[in-house]
C-alpha cells in the first residue's frame, strides 16, 4: 500500500497531467484551424470509460502511457463523405496541419515556462554562500576559510546564492580571488586560489573545473526561499525551460555518441514513477520541479524528425512544402513501420533498464 500511495499516485498524476497537455494541445489548435477532433484519449488500447460530447468522444483507455487525439481524415486513405472534407485534417493547408502537429509539443513547453514561472513568484528554496564543510589540503583551507562562514561578496560582487559562488570561482581560470566572509559577529576578506578539479557536469560528463573545496550548509542557514516579482519571475521561468530544452538535446546527442556507456543513464516509466515519489515525498514544490522537468523532455524528444513522432510527421510536412505535393503514402507507411519497431525497442531496452537498475543489485 505504501509503494501505491508513495510511487504509483504521484507517477500517475506526473504523467496523466504531462500527456492531458500534450493532447489538449493538438485538440485545441485541430478546433482553432476548424477540423472536425473524432478521438481525445488518455492512454492507448481498450477503452475504460468515454463519453461523448459534440463530434468528439473523450477516453481513458487501459494503457495509460501515453494518449491520443483522433482528427478526422487523419490517414491519406480514409473515406470521407464530401460534406465533411472541409472539416478533415488532410484537407487542411501546410500551415494548418504543421500547427497542429507541433502544438502539442509548444504545449508542454509552455506549461513547464508557467511552471517554474510559478514557483518563483511563490519562492524558490535556494542554497546560500554558507559554508558546510572546508575539504583537507584544499584552496579554501589554506586561505584560512572555516565550516560556517558566510560569503558575501567576490571580488566586491555581492553573492546571496551558493550558485552564484560556484559560478564566480568556476570562471576565475585559477586567478586568486577576493573574499569577504562573515564569521559570526566579524567579517573579513580572504584570498583564494581556486585549482582545477576533476568534476561532473549536468550531463554526467567528465569535466575540468575550477574549486576551492568547500561545499554547502545544510543547516537553516544553508538555506533561502527566494521569490521574485511577476517579470523577472517570468523570464526566469523562459531561461529555465530554455536551459532544460538544451539539455535533452545535449544528453541525446551524449547518448547517440556513446551508446554503449550511456546505456545506464537511460530511463523509462519505473524509473520516472520513483523519482515522481522521491520529489512528491520532498515536498510540492519539489513536484512540479520534477513536472516542469519532464514536460520540456517530452515537448523536445516529441520534434525530433523520428517517424511516428510529431517530428517526424513535421517533417514530411516540411518535405511536402518544399516539393509542392504530399510524400509518397507508401513510403511514409514503411517509415512509420520502421519508427514504431525503433519505438518499441527503445521502450523494451528502458524497461529492461529500469528493472535493472531498481531490483538487481
Amino acid at each position: 500500500m505504501s509503494v501505491f500511495m508513495n510511487y504509483v499516485i504521484p507517477a500517475t498524476i506526473l504523467l496523466g497531467v504531462l500527456i492531458f497537455v500534450h493532447e489538449l494541445g493538438h485538440f485545441i489548435v485541430a478546433k482553432m484551424a476548424g477540423v472536425r477532433v473524432l478521438k481525445f484519449s488518455l492512454g492507448f488500447g481498450p477503452k475504460l470509460i468515454g463519453r461523448k460530447i459534440g463530434d468528439t468522444e473523450y477516453l481513458i483507455s487501459m494503457l495509460p502511457l501515453g494518449g491520443y487525439v483522433k482528427p478526422l481524415g487523419e490517414s491519406p486513405d480514409e473515406e470521407i463523405a464530401e460534406a465533411d472534407k472541409p472539416y478533415s485534417l488532410n484537407s487542411q493547408s501546410v500551415a494548418k496541419r504543421f500547427a497542429i502537429l507541433a502544438a502539442g509539443s509548444v504545449f508542454n513547453l509552455l506549461f513547464a515556462f508557467l511552471i517554474f514561472s510559478s514557483i518563483y513568484m511563490v519562492g524558490m528554496p535556494m542554497v546560500t554562500p554558507h559554508i558546510g564543510a572546508v575539504l583537507e589540503d584544499s584552496p579554501a583551507l589554506k586561505a584560512g576559510l572555516k565550516a560556517g562562514d558566510m560569503v558575501e561578496s567576490v571580488d566586491g560582487s555581492p553573492v546571496e546564492l551558493w550558485d552564484e559562488l560556484s559560478q564566480l570561482i568556476e570562471k576565475s581560470q585559477g586567478r586568486t580571488l577576493a573574499l569577504k566572509v562573515r564569521r559570526g559577529a566579524e567579517r573579513m576578506v580572504l584570498s583564494v586560489t581556486p585549482q582545477p578539479a576533476a568534476s561532473k557536469n549536468l550531463l554526467g560528463e567528465s569535466v575540468q573545473a575550477y574549486k576551492i573545496g568547500i561545499s554547502p550548509s545544510g543547516g537553516e542557514e544553508g538555506q533561502i526561499v527566494k521569490r521574485y516579482n511577476p517579470l523577472v519571475a517570468l523570464w526566469k521561468g523562459l531561461q529555465d525551460t530554455g536551459k532544460w530544452s538544451k539539455l535533452t538535446l545535449l544528453g541525446m546527442g551524449v547518448l547517440i555518441k556513446s551508446p554503449i556507456e550511456r546505456r545506464k543513464d537511460i530511463g523509462g516509466p519505473l524509473l520516472i514513477g520513483k523519482l515522481a515519489g522521491d520529489f512528491a515525498q520532498a515536498g510540492f514544490l519539489s513536484f512540479f520541479v520534477l513536472m516542469a522537468m519532464i514536460s520540456v523532455n517530452l515537448g523536445v524528444l516529441n520534434l525530433l524528425p523520428v517517424p511516428i513522432l510529431d517530428g517526424g510527421h513535421l517533417f514530411f510536412l516540411l518535405i511536402e512544402a518544399v516539393k509542392g505535393s504530399p510524400v509518397n503514402v507508401k513510403m511514409m507507411e514503411v517509415a512509420q513501420q520502421i519508427g514504431l519497431v525503433l519505438l518499441l525497442s527503445l521502450m523494451a531496452f528502458v524497461f529492461y533498464n529500469d528493472i535493472t537498475r531498481m531490483f538487481i543489485k
